[in-house]
């Protein structure tokens, strides 16, 4: 892990690491909410290519509940993003959003605690996927 997100690395094809990373983000309480296919639109944006990469939000309706209730001003931060990123053919990195990272942004000491277990199911789903 560094500051903001966990990675891992693992061999796969992009469609079939989404599909992955869905049910082990699932299995933990979290439900994608968006999913933007960023090559596409960078390349639709800019006529410009990048590998093929796709954000899932991700979001645990308990978790985040308890969050904004804490400080609405976490909101700005929500959802939790999961990275699914080809860097070769067949290698995918996946690279969640570590929540305790975001929340240091805030500077609101409670946050980060609460984002404690948001971190522990997010690091198990990475494992499971």
């Amino acid at each position: 892990m560094n500051d903001i997100n966990f990675k891992r690395e693992i061999a796969d094809t992009l469609d079939h690491a989404i599909e992955r990373a869905t049910k082990a983000l699932g299995a933990e309480g979290f439900g994608i909410l968006t999913r933007i296919d960023m090559h596409s639109k960078i390349k639709e944006k800019t006529g410009k290519d990048i590998v093929p990469t796709v954000i899932l939000g991700a979001c645990n309706p308990n978790l985040a509940y308890e969050a904004y209730t804490a400080n609405t001003d976490v909101a700005s931060l929500l959802p939790c993003n999961a990275v699914v990123r080809e860097i070769a053919p067949g290698k995918i990195s996946l690279e969640f959003a570590a929540p305790t990272g975001m929340m240091r942004i805030l500077g609101d000491a409670k946050l980060t605690e609460l984002a404690g277990e948001a971190d522990a199911r997010i690091e198990r789903a990475l494992a499971n996927v």
